[in-house]
């Protein structure tokens, strides 16, 4: 959605984790979290975490973002163009910096968050894939990793999104691409 509107509106596109193009020249004590997977020698020892550690990594995750998200986007101001984000910028901090009607969070069912993981082309979800079919076990590797991902993807988070008093878009399987482009243009009033 965001290339998509950023397209259509000669805007800036800050994609998923745009923040990675920091990472080369991050400190490790600085930013561990950010770091693990750049300084990671198995990534088997990614895979093997168990739920509490994943879910305090996605937490350190977050918070390092935060802080490099808001730095990128301050870089960015002043410039006379819109500038589309996907974000790790937590609900509590966008409440800080953003009126209601420049934020659309869009969310899918956290159960299909979860049994869809794979489903999904990304080169990174395919090589974790691969990762876990290699393991001894691995049935009890891909279910490890998926309560891993049940923790990030609670339905406690999902609400705290859903009622976070931001525009909302849920995901719908039915809906084509343009029709949710339209849907999203609609939440954050673009248009006016």
């Amino acid at each position: 959605m965001v290339k998509l509107l950023a397209k259509k509106y000669n805007g800036i596109a800050c994609e998923e984790n745009y923040h990675d193009t920091l990472i080369d020249d991050l400190c490790g004590e600085e930013y561990p979290c950010l770091t693990y997977t750049r300084d990671l020698k198995d990534w088997s020892d990614f895979i093997r975490r168990t739920p509490d550690e994943y879910e305090a990594w996605i937490n350190g995750c977050i918070k390092e973002c935060t802080i490099l998200e808001l730095e990128l986007l301050k870089k960015l101001e002043g410039q006379n163009t819109k500038i589309f984000v996907d974000t790790n910028i937590p609900v509590e901090v966008l409440m800080q910096i953003s009126d209601k009607d420049h934020v659309v969070i869009m969310l899918a069912d956290p159960d299909t968050s979860v049994k869809r993981f794979f489903d999904r082309p990304d080169k990174e979800k395919q090589f974790l894939y691969k990762l876990l079919l290699k393991e001894d076990d691995p049935e009890q590797a891909i279910e490890n990793f998926k309560e891993c991902l049940k923790r990030i993807n609670s339905q406690e988070k999902y609400n705290e999104f859903l009622n976070s008093g931001f525009n909302v878009v849920l995901r719908d399987e039915q809906r084509t691409v343009e029709e949710t482009l339209l849907i999203v243009e609609r939440s954050f009033k673009l248009c006016r």
